[in-house]
Order: C-alpha cells, then sequence, then structure tokens
C-alpha cells in the first residue's frame, strides 16, 4: 500500500466539518446515567466481582473481572497486577481491537511488569475473530446488518452497538476505581484500532482521566473512511448501502453514525493524550485518525495550547508501531501517572 492518504502537511491542518446531532450530549449523559443505574440495581449494588486466577504466575496477580456494563449487563476484564507492589496503583485500561477478546491473562503482563494495574475489557460479542478468545456475550438483537459489527443496530443510535461498547468502556473505568488498591485518580485509557477508537470516546465522555493513547484508532470520520478506503470494516458499511439503497436508508445510516463519531468525543476530551498513525493505513486512514487528533480539546473548555502528540509511521499500514509502541507508552506514563 502506496501513501493514498493527504500529505503529511495537510493532515497536520485538517479539521473537517461533521455532522453532530444537537442533543449529541444528552444522548450519551442519558446513556451513561442509564448504565450507571442499572448497574446499581444489581445484587451488590454493581460493585465488580473479582476472582483470584491461577495462572501459574509468580510476579503478577490476575483476577478475573466481571463488571456490569450497559444496560447492567456483564461484562468480563483481567485484572493483572505486580504480585509485590503496595497500592494504590495507577492503571491502565486497555481496549481491544476489532473481533479480538480479552485473550488468556498472560498475553497482558507488560503494564504490570512496569508496576502499573492493568484492566483488559473483553467487548461483548466478540473475540471469535483472532487471538485468544472472549467470554462477554452480547444480548441485545439488532434489525438488517451487513456481516460483522459496524451496522448492528444502524438503524438507530440507541440500538446500536458501539453505543453498548463505549458505555461498556466506560463504566470499565468506573469498576476499576472501585477495586481495592487501585488510585481512581490515576487513570490512563488505551487501545490500538477499535480499541483505539473506544479509547477516543472514552475519553470524551469522562472528563477526569490522567492520560489517553489511542493507536492507529477506528471510528472516526466515517464519511471520509467510506469515502476513501474499501478496506474490512468501514467496507460492511459501504456494503449496506450498496445493498439498502433508499436516500432515506443513506440518511438514517449517517444519522446514527454521528452519535458515534471519534472526532465528536475528541472534541470533548480533556486528558493528556498520544496518538499514533501510518501513512499507508488504509484500515484506519490517517487523515481520519488527524481529524480526532486535531480536533482534540476543541469543546472541553480545557484545550491545550499544543494539540496531542502523535507519532507518525511513514512506511506502515495497520500494524502501525506495534511493539515499539510499549516503550512510548511507558515513557508517556512515567509523565502523567506520577
Amino acid at each position: 500500500m502506496a501513501q493514498f492518504d493527504m500529505p503529511r502537511a495537510d493532515l497536520e491542518r485538517y479539521t473537517p466539518e461533521i455532522d453532530e446531532p444537537d442533543d449529541f450530549d444528552e444522548f450519551w449523559a442519558r446513556t451513561i446515567a442509564e448504565a450507571r443505574a442499572a448497574g446499581a440495581d444489581l445484587p451488590g449494588g454493581g460493585a465488580p466481582r473479582l476472582e483470584r486466577v491461577d495462572a501459574g504466575l509468580t510476579q503478577v496477580t490476575v483476577d478475573d473481572v466481571t463488571f456490569p456494563g450497559f444496560g447492567g449487563h456483564p461484562i468480563k476484564a483481567w485484572l493483572t497486577r505486580p504480585a509485590h507492589a503496595e497500592g494504590p496503583l495507577p492503571v491502565v485500561v486497555q481496549y481491544q481491537g476489532y473481533n479480538g477478546g480479552r485473550g488468556l491473562p498472560h498475553e497482558h503482563l507488560g503494564f504490570a511488569a512496569a508496576g502499573y494495574a492493568h484492566l483488559m475489557m473483553d467487548t461483548r460479542g466478540q473475540g471469535s475473530g483472532w487471538g485468544g478468545g472472549g467470554a462477554t456475550p452480547d444480548p441485545v438483537g439488532a434489525g438488517p446488518t451487513a456481516p460483522g459489527y459496524m451496522t448492528r443496530g444502524v438503524e438507530d443510535p440507541h440500538d446500536h452497538f458501539y453505543r453498548r461498547v463505549f458505555t461498556d468502556g466506560v463504566r470499565a473505568v468506573d469498576a476499576v476505581r472501585a477495586i481495592d488498591g487501585i488510585d481512581p485518580e490515576r487513570v490512563a485509557v488505551a487501545g490500538t484500532s477499535q480499541g483505539g477508537g473506544i479509547t477516543i470516546a472514552v475519553a470524551g465522555l469522562l472528563d477526569d482521566l490522567a492520560a489517553a493513547m489511542p493507536d492507529v484508532p477506528f471510528l472516526c470520520h466515517y464519511r471520509r473512511a467510506v469515502r476513501i478506503t474499501d478496506a474490512m470494516p468501514y467496507a460492511e458499511i459501504t456494503r449496506y448501502l450498496h445493498v439498502h439503497r433508499a436516500p432515506e436508508v443513506e440518511e438514517r445510516t449517517w444519522r446514527t453514525f454521528s452519535y458515534l463519531d471519534g472526532v465528536s468525543f475528541a472534541r470533548r476530551a480533556n486528558a493528556p493524550a498520544l496518538f499514533s498513525t501510518a501513512l499507508m493505513d488504509d484500515v484506519c486512514p490517517p487523515s481520519t485518525v488527524y481529524a480526532a487528533r486535531n480536533a482534540w480539546g476543541a469543546t472541553s473548555g480545557s484545550a491545550a495550547t499544543e494539540l496531542p502528540a502523535i507519532d507518525v509511521y511513514p512506511y506502515n499500514g495497520h500494524e502501525g508501531g506495534e511493539q515499539y509502541r510499549f516503550a512510548r507508552h511507558l515513557e508517556f506514563l512515567r509523565e502523567h501517572l506520577k
């Protein structure tokens, strides 16, 4: 794949106008409030349940965590912590890529080895595409869809799959803050691809995070992505609109996605952030990433004088910086989770 998107100088200045509904904030405030209320109605007041797991590890403890997400639905996660560290610990809440699950505990040792608690959230309904699998069902149905997750519930924003997932992401932060030994004021969120998109959404919905680290993020500037790439998963939207050709279906589809666009969430974010993108990435094109990065904090009332840092990989595709990112993450966290 060649460098197919805008020149880098244009990317740095790219601040597109996107469709944003007037009731965006009300929609999400109500969504999060309803999810918290549903969790509070559960036995134990919705507190996260932890079950210690013997994963054969001596330097890291592992807990199998269950917490209430959207609708009070049970969401699974792994919590790993350095075995001999004294709390309260700073924590990294991480979200998974498209159709991956929380996997196996020994896959997620890096942050605990560096002295942080680490919560790896399962993604409801996913976890069968790659990796070590997932363990969280999505009990909500959907109308007509293209294969995949992008058009599940696309007929109405209240029914869309990512309304539930983004809410789960917020509730993961709520949950980890309620766990003994975790410092609730030192919470960072992180993820790659879909996980990066969830990271941006959570950072826009919570105004008290210590840091955010979205890598090659998905779920940003949907309209442009559909225009300039035919790669999956954005191509799921194209396929859906190819079949359902009525103008009113197209209008309804884009209305739904206007409640889910990472650019809108980025505008509301106020946490220090570290982005990454790759200039040959046809899955999450760099202009869609820059659209979110360049909007960061624009309407939060606390926009920084400088935009978030972004690491650019000129000769990479959607793999981005891969394992090179971890050292950068630790450097960033040392600054913001002191």
